[in-house]
This record gives C-alpha cells, structure tokens and sequence, in this order.
C-alpha cells in the first residue's frame, strides 16, 4: 500500500498544498495523514500512527519535500534508515529518482536516491541553520536599536541610600522603607541583594 504524509509546523499554517500533489501522485485522500506539528522530533500524532499501525514491510511513504518528514539532518537520516530497515520505501515527489522503478536493478535505485537524499537533508540541514542565524541576527539589530529583551531591570529609586542607611542602622522599618521608596516587597528584596548596604560608623 502507498501512504501520504503532509505536515506543517503550526495549526495556522496550510497543509492544502502538499495534500494536492499527494492527491496528484495517486495516493487516496483515506490514506494521506496530516500533522501540525513542528518537525523537531518524531513524536508527532500522525506520523507515529503510519510507523506503529499502519505502514508494513512493502508499503510506500510518499512526502512532497524531505523536510515534511523532519527538519535536522540527522534525524532525517536515522528515520529514512529505520524505514527502509523495515523495507518501507519513502519517495519524495521532489525527487524524481526517488519515484523510479527500476525492475531488476534496484541496486541502482537505491545508490542513486540514497545520494539525493543525502543532499536533500544536508539543504534541510542548512536552511534551518540559515533561519536560526536570521533570527539571531535579527534579535542583535533589534538590541542595537535599544529593544530590551527579558524581564525589565530593577531600577533603584533615587532616594535608596539615604533610606538603606537607616534601615542598616535600624532606624527604620523594611516595611517603612518600602513604602518611602514607593517599591514591592520582591522589589525591596531585590535590591538589597543587588546593593547591600552597612552601617556607615
């Protein structure tokens, strides 16, 4: 039997193109499963449904791109080898040679598509590194505009040492010196960490 498999990373993003060439190829609208879900691992609804009850020993996984199946190269690698160690073929329709049939020299098949699949990871490989040095570099720009990222800092108000210096001496109450500085009890905490004061002899 041949299978379908589309996924997309997130449930706003649009599976209709992959179903279509799916559709397209031959593969029955029964047997195409769908994830939307990102491609990090392999512990994703659909696709564990096709490994662990319905793909067999001489069934077919059919994808439109090889990195529907995953997004790390190494990943990619391990599963098309747990695949085809448990003789299911996977034929990636932007693969042509993937889609071969070659009667009596399926050594050749095999030597081919296993070469385009190696290339194939490797651009999945490097397009997710390329997004993830974008994002970097965008996060730097945005720093370098004066964007803050994280929690905001803890401002010291103006008027901390002069009322730090009496509650070291215990001449004041935290609770008095809070409410002079107009700041939370986590904020109060906060700060004592950050600037410990002592008692000035």
């Amino acid at each position: 039997m041949e299978f379908g498999y589309a996924r997309v990373s997130t449930s706003h993003q649009n599976t209709d193109r992959q179903i279509e060439a799916l559709l397209e190829y031959g593969i029955p609208e029964r047997n195409i499963i769908v994830d939307k879900q990102s491609g990090k691992d392999f512990e994703r609804v659909g696709y564990l449904a096709l490994k662990n009850t319905m793909l067999r020993a001489g069934d077919t996984l059919v994808i439109k791109e090889l990195d529907r199946l995953g997004r790390n190269k190494q990943m990619i690698k391990e599963e098309l080898e747990w695949l085809k160690a448990h003789e299911i073929r996977v034929k990636i329709l932007n693969v042509p040679t993937s889609l071969m049939e070659c009667d009596g020299q399926d050594w050749i098949l095999e030597m081919v598509s296993n070469i385009l699949i190696e290339v194939m990871a490797s651009i999945a490989e490097e397009e997710r590194l390329k997004n993830h040095q974008r994002q970097s570099e965008g996060i730097q720009a945005a720093k370098n505009r004066g964007v803050v990222f994280g929690r905001p800092t803890v401002r010291k108000p103006e008027n901390y040492e002069a009322v730090m210096e009496k509650v070291a001496s215990g001449d004041m109450k935290a609770v008095e010196a809070m409410r002079e500085m107009g700041i939370k009890k986590t904020t109060f905490y906060k700060l004592k960490k950050i600037y410990p004061m002592e008692v000035t002899a």
